[in-house]
Parts: C-alpha cells; structure tokens; sequence
C-alpha cells in the first residue's frame, strides 16, 4: 500500500509515497495510468541521474535528485524523484531511502499548511544536509588513516584509503548534479510562478547545495594529494630497493669475474702460492669496496 497524507493550506493537495522495490506498488502505479509513462520510468529507474523536466502544458514536474543510501557499507548515492501533477505529489523512494519519507512526513506534521513545491524544496534542504554528516566521517576516517600511515604503511590502510576516495568520487558527482539541477531549475518557466516564499526556499537549498559541493571538492582534493604522496613515497622505496638489489648484483660478480681468471689454464700470479685463495680475497675485496665507492659517490652526486 502506498502511504498518502492530505495537506496544504485548503487540505486540497494529496502526498503519495511510493516504494520503488515493491513489485505491487510499482505495478498498481503503472495500471492506473494516471502519470505520464515517460516520467514515470524516468522515477523508477534506479541509476537515472540527477534532472528536473517541466511539462507546461500538462502542468507536470519532475524532479530526480540524488540523496545518500543508508544501510550501506560504501559511501553511494541513488535517485530520489518527485512527480508534481495538478493537485498530486508523488515520491519515489526504497528501503534504503525511507529517510526521506519520513523527512517528508515530518514536514507535514509541522507545518501542514505546505503548498506541494514548498514541500519539496525544504525536503531537498534536508536532503542536502545529510550529506554533510557523511562528508565529514570521511574527511575524519582519512585523518585517522593518515595517521596509521605514518607510523607503518600496509596494504590494508591503503585499501581503506582507496575505498574512501573512490566513495568520495560518487559523492562528489551526487553533489555537483544536484546543484546544477537546482540551477536548472531556475531557468524554467513553472520559476516565474512561485511565490516569493517559494523562491526564496529554492534559494536557500541552492545555496546549501553549492557549499556542499565546495565542502566535497575540498575533502576530494585533500583525499587525493594524500593518495599520490603514498604512491610517490612507495615508488621512491620501490627504487630505493632496486637501487640496493642491482648495488648488490654487482658487487657479487667481482669475486667471480676475479676467480674466474685463476679458474683458466694460463699462467697468473700466486697460482701456486700457498696463500693464493686469501689474495685472490682481498683482490676481490679491493675491487668490490673500490665499485662500492664509484657507485655511492655517483649516487651521491645524482641526489
């Protein structure tokens, strides 16, 4: 069953929530044939992006915005739409954004004297808002694993690092598509009917929204320069390894190339002195310290 609430000034404006994952509601929805088709799957679709269309003449709008899915393990958003026709509002909401019916409901119960848009628009100022709890956990988590880093650098936290920023960019596109749709908005011709009441409202979420995206950006950008100083800092030990390996490859084929030599049927010094084995050490110990030294010393110079 759908749930509808009655309000606005007359008590002449109808509330209808609908739930997106409920197969009978949704088909209920479809056989009455009271929205527009079009609309209608635009409100159904679970990956539509953030938009807002207006039919003049048929005096219907839809708005599809993107809010914060709750109850789930990564940061992501998902599409809430509402559908204003004649003296019906419609939204379009799941299990895991039940939130927004009950910002809704609680609106109404506040104020029930609401016209439909005004009920929207401080809906969506709500909506707006829970973003910025999960931005600021985020920013909080990145503190926490900068921290961790510092003292040792594991996969694990790099990991939980890379989620977060890979949470932040959804978050970041969820934000920047609300505010152009807000701005959108504006641009339409149903804006010239608003009262000044309403315009003012749409105004203020339109700022809450910019301050948000400007709020994502900085939490992105920070999350990102932290990001690549971890890779730069694991590539500089990566070549800080090789580095050491090929030191060490060379040094370890002096001694062979120099018993290599005593290996062959020519005739060489100490090849048959008693103490041959210790000079052709301290040959090879001379040879490797005077390679370690040419190779620390151009090390030295390249920086």
């Amino acid at each position: 069953m759908s749930k509808k609430i009655v309000f606005g000034p007359k008590k002449d404006f109808i509330w209808i929530d609908i739930k997106k994952d409920d197969e009978n509601v949704v088909q209920e929805l479809k056989n009455q044939a009271k929205l527009d088709q079009e609309l209608l799957s635009y409100a159904l679709d679970e990956h539509e992006n953030a938009h807002v269309e207006y039919d003049a003449k048929e005096g219907l709008l839809l708005i599809v915005f993107n809010v914060i899915k709750k109850y789930s393990e990564r940061y992501e958003t998902t599409p809430v739409a509402f559908i204003v026709k004649q003296n019906e509002l419609y939204s379009f909401t799941t299990a895991k954004t039940a939130y927004v019916t009950e910002f809704i409901e609680g609106l109404i119960t506040r104020k029930p004297d609401l016209s439909r848009l005004s009920l929207i628009f401080k809906t969506l100022y709500q909506i707006v808002g829970a973003f910025f709890p999960v931005i600021k956990e985020i920013d909080k988590k990145r503190l926490i694993l900068t921290e961790k880093l510092k003292t040792k650098t594991t996969n694990r936290n790099l990991l939980e690092l890379s989620d977060l920023g890979m949470g932040l960019v959804y978050l970041v596109n969820a934000t920047q598509q609300n505010s152009l749709l807000l701005a959108q908005l504006k641009k339409l011709s149903i804006y010239r009917s608003l009262t000044e009441n309403e315009r003012e409202e749409l105004e203020d979420v339109e700022i809450e929204a910019d301050q948000l995206v400007a709020m994502a950006n900085l939490s992105d950008q920070i999350l990102g320069q932290v990001s690549e100083t971890y890779n730069n800092l694991l590539n500089n030990n990566l070549n800080d390894t090789m580095r050491l390996l090929t030191i060490w490859s060379l040094l370890l084929t002096v001694p062979t190339i120099v018993t290599g030599f005593f290996g062959m049927n020519v005739l060489l010094p100490f090849k048959d002195s008693p103490f041959g084995w210790l000079i052709i050490i301290f040959i090879s110990m001379f040879l490797s310290i005077g390679l370690l030294m040419t190779i620390l010393k151009r090390i030295k110079r390249g920086g």
